[in-house]
């Protein structure tokens, strides 16, 4: 592999025009293409399997029209302080904001809530529910302004109007702005990393490249596999954090190969040859992650993965042939002036090739004098760490875990004080009585059944549709919807309504937000050692390839489950205990993400074997040339510490930048794949990987004979670049040449 990679290097080198231009007629072509497909639906969250969406499929067969998938808003109306939302000047106010929204476009239903009956007991809170054609995310923008128009026109009346339900997209300008952020930071370090602004610029180019092709592709494609703007999420932030580190890994290592004292073209094969190759194998291991997102079983997380996977090989690709085109363009000029211009044997100097020590030589000189101490003190730490995440609690949060400023967060506040907090959590029973002799009888039995259960307030008379068979009962809780209490409440149900079948022979199914929520968690839970358990083992046979070693992918694969579960403690710690919780702006406690850990180990495993896999194939290419295993463990960090180290902190602030955000979802799952990599990139991989390596010195190495005639040899380290004819000549008979 890395004789072709090698090739493919210089080649792009050499032809660096003809490379340029095809990569831009593919962007363009594809962005052509991305402009005037159509418009891809947007996903609604199906759940293939699970009772919730068995009943929301049920509803929407038995009762046309309904739209139970549909985005709906609603309107919270709280009468002025000392006064009743009754009182006729208020109550006329909330008639004309509900009359004026009930002609509004892909409005379907608005109906006053002195007609629904949606009036607190104590007279003072009242709502009104919106319902819309279009689905969550789908909703025009005319329909959302006629919504904030109408609001403010009851809150110009004297009452207090806040906007709750799923109607209200999640702002794309907070998006963008940690993007900004993320990029910003990122190009800092990188100029402070390489000393040079065209070296830290070629890869935050490429990287744009990379992600901008990617959107395109899934915005192209998007009506015909139907994959919409949600499945670009994950494409975007890894498409970024993976293009960015692919690219510095290949200048690094083109920036050590000129100051080694071989010409750019060479340099450039040299680069991709070895880090080239390293980009390969790391990129496999992202896709398989991501791939392997397939096995939960929730089409919307398959297609994100997919889509995110496809965008990770356009970053390879890109690596592997635009960033040696680009550097040709570049020639030495990613180096410090200083460094630009070759000494007269060819060489740059005490620079060349690490001469000498710099913080990455330090730094593994300290660990390789004590080995046991750091392994102790970093598992430990980690260990320590991760004990939080013994108390994980699952679950989707909702409009409670929103800023106080925010709409949702007030309509919700309000309907807990009007109607008690389990009213923001419905659950809505749907009993299927075609079977049964009397569909009426059943019902009734069905409502007065649930009505005795421990945990409910209220439920509503059933609801038939126009065949008589099916009926809606509505289920108020005693509690929030992320709720424990709520949780059992909804077992408690099913539970229940086997014995109903048994008896009545009617099927009641438990559904609503709440109860799909509640099957999301419980699914992505079940998911969750199968993913980890398919992911971990093929990325262990992929590095048993790669660095023909037993004991190397098994200390990297425990190294990264150290690494996530210390991560999913802080999580836990910060996001459901509370701790420090006002630092990082979180308004309110409560369970951790369903998708949480299921994204951490897709993401961060993916980003982790990136910095195993390029920093101790160098490791290992040192050995594979006879230095000792301390001395190639020094050599290793002297070239790729600083990179890596890099590397990292570009994602931490990528993933750090979305911290500040208002959306808890977005909040936590930033905070906790930041935190990942920060543990994995400077404990794991800096520290433990190290003191390991020390520790086993050859035996590091090992691979049983069986094993090693089995196994192909794919040559990350670039070994045969040393003997090939086809390689350019070493550095001794280097030209002094600057022409590029």
């Amino acid at each position: 592999m890395a004789t072709f990679l090698y090739r493919l290097g210089r080649w792009s080198f050499v032809r660096r025009r003809l490379v340029t231009l095809l990569w831009v007629a593919v962007l363009a072509v594809v962005g052509l293409l991305a402009a005037k497909a159509p418009a891809a639906s947007e996903d609604g969250f199906a759940l293939p399997g699970t009772e919730a969406q068995n009943a929301f499929d049920l509803i929407d067969e038995r009762f046309p029209g309904a739209s139970s998938d549909g985005a709906s808003a609603r309107l919270v109306f709280v009468a002025p302080s000392g006064q009743k939302i009754t009182a006729q000047d208020n109550r006329q106010a909330v008639e004309r904001t509900v009359a004026e929204l009930a002609h509004g476009e892909q409005v379907t239903a608005a109906v006053s809530p002195f007609q629904a009956g949606a009036v607190s007991k104590d007279g003072t809170t009242a709502y009104a529910t919106i319902n819309y054609s279009a689905k969550p995310g789908s909703v025009s923008e005319t329909a959302s302004d006629q919504l904030e128009e109408a609001t403010q026109h009851g809150r110009d009346a004297g009452l207090t109007v806040e906007i709750g339900g799923n109607v209200l997209a999640a702002g794309s300008e907070e998006g963008s702005s940690a993007e900004a952020v993320g990029m910003a930071v990122s190009a800092v370090v990188l100029v402070i990393t390489f000393g040079s602004l065209l070296a830290a610029g070629l890869p935050l180019v490429t990287a744009l490249v990379s992600v901008g092709l990617g959107l395109a592709a899934i915005t192209a494609l998007g009506s015909a596999l139907g994959l919409s703007s949600t499945t670009s999420t994950l494409a975007m932030m890894l498409g970024l954090a993976v293009g960015i580190d692919y690219a510095v890994f290949i200048v690094s290592r083109y920036r050590a190969e000129i100051l080694d004292g071989y010409e750019p073209k060479e340099a450039a094969g040299r680069a991709v040859g070895t880090a080239g190759s390293a980009v390969v194998f790391a990129g496999l291991t992202v896709v398989i992650a991501l791939a392997g997102l397939s096995v939960v079983g929730i089409p919307l997380l398959v297609k994100m993965g997919l889509a995110a996977a496809g965008t990770v090989v356009v970053a390879v690709l890109v690596a592997l042939t635009l960033v040696p085109a680009l550097l040709g363009f570049l020639g030495r000029r990613v180096l410090p002036r200083r460094l630009r211009s070759p000494g007269p044997t060819g060489r740059h100097g005490a620079d060349a090739a690490g001469a000498r020590a710099n913080g990455g030589t330090r730094w593994a000189r300290f660990v390789l004098r004590r080995p046991v101490a750091v392994l102790l003190g970093g598992v430990i730490g980690l260990g320590v760490l991760a004990v939080p995440a013994l108390d994980l609690r699952l679950g989707l949060p909702g409009d409670e875990a929103k800023p106080t400023s925010t709409t949702q967060r007030r309509a919700y506040d309000a309907l807990s004080a009007g109607f008690g907090p389990g009213f923001n959590g419905p659950l809505t029973l749907v009993v299927d009585a075609k079977g049964a002799d009397d569909p009426k009888a059943v019902a009734e039995q069905a409502e007065k059944t649930v009505a005795a259960l421990p945990g409910v307030v209220a439920v509503t008379p059933p609801v038939f549709n126009q065949a008589g068979d099916t009926a809606l009962v509505t289920v108020v809780p005693a509690t929030g919807p992320s709720t424990a209490e709520t949780s059992d409440l909804v077992h408690a149900i099913r539970g229940t309504a086997q014995g109903l079948k048994a008896e009545t022979g009617a099927n009641v199914l438990v559904s609503g937000p709440t109860a799909m929520n509640i099957d999301v968690s419980q699914k992505l839970n079940d998911a969750l050692v199968p993913y980890l358990v398919l992911v971990v083992g093929l990325a262990v046979l992929l590095l048993l390839v790669v660095f023909r070693s037993v004991l190397v992918p098994l200390k990297a694969a425990l190294g990264f489950l150290l690494s996530v579960a210390a991560a999913l403690g802080t999580v836990v710690a910060v996001f459901q205990w509370g701790w420090l919780a006002d630092v990082f702006g979180v308004e309110q406690t409560g369970p951790v993400m369903s998708m949480m850990p299921i994204f951490m180990i897709g993401v961060v495993f993916g980003l982790a074997m990136d910095y195993e896999v390029f920093l101790v194939t160098r490791i290992r290419e040192a050995h594979v040339h006879g230095e000792r295993p301390d001395e190639a463990v020094v050599t290793g960090f002297r070239h790729n510490a600083r990179v890596v180290t890099a590397a990292a902190l570009i994602m931490i602030s990528v993933f750090a930048g979305f911290i500040g955000m208002n959306d808890p979802m977005v909040k936590m799952l930033g905070f906790g794949l930041a935190a990942a990599v920060a543990f994995d990139a400077f404990v794991v991989r800096m520290a433990l990987v190290p003191a390991a390596l020390a520790l086993l010195g050859k035996r590091a190495w090992w691979l049983p004979r069986a094993l090693e005639r089995i196994l192909p040899d794919v040559d990350v380290e670039g070994a045969r670049l040393q003997t090939s004819p086809a390689v350019g000549a070493a550095p001794e008979r280097a030209t002094q040449s600057t022409a590029v």
